[in-house]
């Protein structure tokens, strides 16, 4: 149903609790799509479901307006990053953005891209430009963005609550998408998730858990973050945060304290009480990020890894992998003070057994090259994504598996860094926000393949190179050298040594 009464088309669409309304962007049936936002796929978690698992949204009576995106779990200004992703305010912050070109045709059968955004698990939105689904649905793919609780909220653990809220929010929302997507025009039986970073993380972690296997149908992650906070490393974390808010660790303790004081408070208490900044690295390298998806025994199991040997989600196929250099920057503002530091030196003060980084050395000559800050952030890279690949891939052994890496550097920040893929991916060159990390003229052919690929996976075909799970190692590699070979049989041998 679309009104054409004014200059805004809008178009009306049915969901299981009622009406919405969205609005076209072009023209109906010649390239545009629309775009409804904010559709709530659960009741605001406040007051009593603060702490809740989701509840399903009560019907409502007449059109509900989805013009705008809805409130973020994410609040305030995070300051400068990598991507676009604006805090918008509000409670109902469980809610998802539907990009069709084809609503209300539920015979259409599109296939569907639903996007879990990244921000470590403590920020982010799904209401960056860069998440529009314009370009997907230009090639016949329903796109949805979702939301979910974040941090301490979404995933601290509280004797008395339920475990891993923010994961219960990840299923629910995809549980909407399962019970609506036909009359936004998609196929629920052709449901892609996808995520990059910590929305990378959560498709593995989702992908792993038998649980949710029912509600998607293939998986892409991308820079993947993943989490599997051991039960006594929540508890830990919960319970500090518990004493520097002078509260009990109970429901009623953590919901007298307000939400911004408690995100103040949650990056102290993930972090070791010593204050040591160095100690605080190492955990991070060796245990992942502080608040995330819990290995609660319930609603997840066992770690990640485990549960992909032991063949949950092998029926379903998988495309994953990272940047070149995801967090090697991190050290480029310290390059002058470690350029007379020996790299094994550097890497012993990290902990870094001997054997393993005499291998790892030997292995990354050409970064080592570089200097001891750029290899100290592809060692960081390494530990905390890329590494994450090559287990993935070797967990699900036979299951159809594919590898890439992106490898072509920015022109403004050096390297082939965290999120640069991201505008490629989603093929949204022309944001004026992706020079800042892209250049004036990143290339528009490199886009077309990274984006032609992740097409194709979501309409059912392979992304378009040899399968890791028929050829060990083989890696397709995006943006590299002009001279090099696209696809290559060892594109992870360097980070072998930290396997």
């Amino acid at each position: 149903m679309t009104d054409t009464s004014t200059s805004t088309r809008y178009v009306v669409a049915d969901t299981v609790a009622g009406q919405v309304r969205g609005f076209w962007r072009g023209e109906p049936g010649a390239g545009g799509s629309a775009a409804f936002l904010g559709i709530p796929f659960a009741k605001p978690p406040v007051g009593a479901l603060r702490f809740a698992a989701p509840v399903p949204m009560d019907p409502w009576e007449g059109v509900r307006d989805a013009l705008a995106f809805g409130a973020t779990a994410q609040r305030g200004d995070t300051g400068i990053t990598l991507i676009p992703e604006p805090s918008i305010p509000g409670h109902a912050t469980l809610n998802v953005n539907v990009f069709t070109p084809a609503p209300g045709e539920t015979d259409a059968a599109l296939p569907v891209l639903v996007w879990i955004h990244g921000g470590g698990y403590i920020s982010g939105s799904p209401a960056s430009p860069w998440y529009d689904g314009r370009a997907f649905n230009r090639d016949g793919v329903v796109t949805v963005t979702i939301s979910y609780r974040l941090g301490f909220d979404g995933f601290g653990h509280i004797d008395g609550a339920p475990s891993n809220r923010g994961v219960r929010d990840w299923i629910a929302a995809l549980e909407w998408v399962q019970a609506n997507i036909a009359d936004f025009g998609g196929d629920p039986a052709r449901v892609t998730i996808a995520g990059q970073s910590a929305g990378g993380g959560a498709v593995l972690r989702l992908l792993a858990m038998p649980a949710a296997q029912h509600l998607f149908h293939a998986v892409w992650a991308l820079s993947a973050a993943r989490a599997d906070v051991a039960p006594e490393r929540a508890r830990s974390a919960s319970n500090r945060l518990a004493r520097l808010a002078e509260v009990e660790p109970t429901p009623d303790g953590f919901a007298s304290v307000p939400e911004e004081t408690l995100r103040s408070l949650q990056e102290k208490a993930s972090h070791p009480e010593s204050g040591d900044r160095l100690a605080g690295v190492r955990t991070l390298l060796a245990d992942g990020l502080s608040w995330g998806p819990m290995i609660d025994g319930d609603l997840v199991p066992e770690p990640t890894l485990a549960a992909l040997r032991s063949g949950v989600g092998a029926d379903k196929p998988l495309v994953l992998g990272t940047t070149d250099d995801e967090f090697t920057m991190v050290l480029d503002d310290a390059a002058n003070k470690l350029r007379f530091v020996p790299a094994g030196l550097a890497f012993a003060k990290l902990g870094v057994d001997r054997e393993r980084r005499r291998a790892y050395l030997a292995d990354n000559r050409p970064q080592r090259r570089k200097g001891t800050a750029a290899l100290l952030g592809r060692y960081v890279t390494d530990t905390v994504f890329r590494s994450t690949v090559v287990k993935v891939a070797d967990a699900r052994a036979a299951a159809p598996t594919w590898v890439y890496r992106f490898s072509w550097p920015s022109p403004t920040r050096r390297w082939a860094l965290h999120c640069l893929d991201v505008p490629f991916w989603f093929d949204c060159l022309d944001d004026p926000r992706v020079a800042a990390i892209a250049g004036d003229e990143p290339p528009r052919r490199l886009a077309a393949a990274v984006h032609g690929a992740a097409v194709a996976f979501a309409r059912g075909d392979d992304p378009g190179w040899p399968a890791w799970s028929g050829a060990p190692g083989t890696t397709r590699v995006f943006g590299g050298e002009a001279s090099a070979p696209d696809v290559v049989a060892d594109g992870y041998r360097s980070v072998r040594a930290l396997l």
